[in-house]
């Protein structure tokens, strides 16, 4: 049975097939996704390599450092995406907020706050101090996963 077979079978006629065929099963699911990423994530530095510089020529000529570029080549229509990613010195956020609190204005003109509690921390903490924390706290589930492995004797 190959993994374009069990695609096909409904989820309920899989999680009835033998253990040792649903742990073959993934696998060689994981595999393909791991060869899969590997040659995506190699294709996509040769795409870099063949058109960064093109796309940094044409964000730099429309006076952008990041962002999304289009162009062609060919009959291909390439669109050239940089992300921005903004990271804020948390502490120096924190002591600016205090100033404007202190200045008299309304820190949350200016910025958003998100608390959070470390889980570890949370457990740790007495029961007299937790109890304070928990109508705060909403636990939610994640999706399960699994691992299988074949036993040997």
């Amino acid at each position: 049975m190959n993994l374009h077979d069990i695609a096909s079978m409904p989820v309920t006629q899989v999680s009835e097939l033998p253990a040792d065929v649903l742990q073959q099963a993934m696998v060689a699911a994981m595999t393909n996704a791991t060869q899969a990423k590997a040659i995506l994530d190699h294709v996509e530095h040769a795409a870099d390599l063949r058109y960064g510089e093109r796309a940094k020529a044409l964000r730099l000529e429309l006076g952008k450092d990041t962002g999304v570029v289009h162009f062609d080549d060919g009959r291909v229509r390439v669109t050239a995406e940089l992300p921005k990613r903004v990271k804020w010195n948390q502490k120096l956020l924190a002591d600016l907020v205090s100033r404007i609190a202190a200045s008299g204005d309304n820190p949350a003109e200016y910025v958003d706050v998100t608390y959070r509690v470390s889980e570890t921390k949370y457990l740790a903490w007495q029961e007299s101090l937790r109890s304070q924390f928990t109508p705060a706290r909403t636990v939610e589930v994640g999706s399960a996963s699994y691992r299988l492995a074949v036993l040997t004797e």
